[in-house]
């Protein structure tokens, strides 16, 4: 409980839940875009000719292999969709006052990294190691593009949580300028 003019109230809501959600969201757009899109290294079933749970393979070399494979990239970029609007109905739940300085915290960006961070570790680690559904890029090297996907989740996911906990924790009710204390967000 915070004291405010001898009233005590409720601390405020964390931010990490909601910068953890919009991370991943935002995390993997970036890995549609860029990586399935920009780049056309991988799509969703690129890879499902040597996969480890026996999905059908859709050469993305063929149109009808290509359709399949961009029908199953919108699945994956709808999810991401969710994941960001969640994350924002969270946070605007969460916030009710200052919202405007909340998009500056640092914690909230903190968050926001450790969720992408987690995002690639987590997508890495499933779609790219265990189900085996397509890689970073592939060919001869693709073991060392997935392992460096997964090191960049992990620093992501480092340099979140160090930036995050760099931050003054955030209280909406604190008049603009007061000193915040106390590690609530």
């Amino acid at each position: 409980m915070a004291m405010t003019g001898g009233a005590a109230r409720p601390a405020p809501e964390s931010l990490r839940l909601p910068g953890i959600v919009l991370g991943v969201g935002l995390g993997g757009f970036v890995d549609g875009i860029l990586l399935h899109q920009l780049l056309q290294w991988h799509h969703m079933l690129s890879s499902t000719n040597d996969d480890r749970i026996g999905v059908k393979y859709y050469s993305p070399h063929t149109v009808s292999g290509l359709e399949m494979n961009t029908v199953w990239d919108g699945v994956f970029h709808t999810v991401c969709w969710l994941a960001v609007l969640l994350g924002l109905a969270i946070l605007y739940a969460r916030v009710t006052h200052g919202r405007r300085r909340v998009w500056a915290s640092r914690v909230l960006w903190g968050w926001v990294l450790a969720g992408w961070g987690l995002f690639n570790l987590v997508e890495g680690l499933l779609d790219h190691q265990i189900l085996g559904i397509h890689h970073v890029h592939g060919g001869p090297y693709q073991l060392w593009w997935d392992i460096g996907f997964l090191v960049l989740g992990a620093l992501l996911l480092a340099g979140g949580h160090l930036l995050q906990r760099s931050g003054r924790p955030f209280d909406p009710e604190a008049p603009l300028g007061a000193r915040m204390s106390g590690r609530s967000l």
